[in-house]
């Protein structure tokens, strides 16, 4: 009995050749979970030993509004590393685990970027505001 031809060689090669991206509620977001992770860890990387983001006293509600700056700022970071990463080596043909270390760096250095991005944003808009 001869055997019978199947694509599962294929399929599986496949399935190894693309690329993992995150999905919410049925829309692929583009992202790729090992660059959050590494920009995650870079964000905290900046928050530890940086202290991108400093806390003011010692009382409980201070506490607390730190802590949820600091997660606010840890998020956004992993994010823009997220979509950053990609954006810059979409060009050049990089490794993986040099792809990974400019996710890493891109995350530590995402709350600065942020920051300005939004100073200047937000001058623009007020300096349109003055105009109208």
């Amino acid at each position: 009995m001869p055997e019978p031809t199947s694509t599962a060689v294929a399929t599986v090669a496949t399935a190894a050749a693309t690329v993992p991206a995150l999905t919410a509620f049925g829309i692929p977001l583009g992202l790729r979970p090992e660059l959050l992770v590494a920009g995650f860890a870079g964000a905290l990387v900046a928050i530890v030993l940086l202290n991108a983001v400093p806390g003011a006293s010692d009382t409980w509600r201070e506490l607390l509004r730190t802590t949820m700056r600091r997660i606010f700022a840890a998020v956004a970071s992993s994010l823009t590393a997220g979509y950053l990463t990609p954006m810059l080596a979409a060009g050049v043909s990089i490794s993986e685990p040099v792809l990974l270390g400019l996710a890493f760096a891109a995350g530590a250095g995402a709350q600065q970027l942020l920051r300005k991005a939004i100073a200047r944003v937000s001058s623009t808009a007020a300096k349109a505001g003055e105009g109208a």
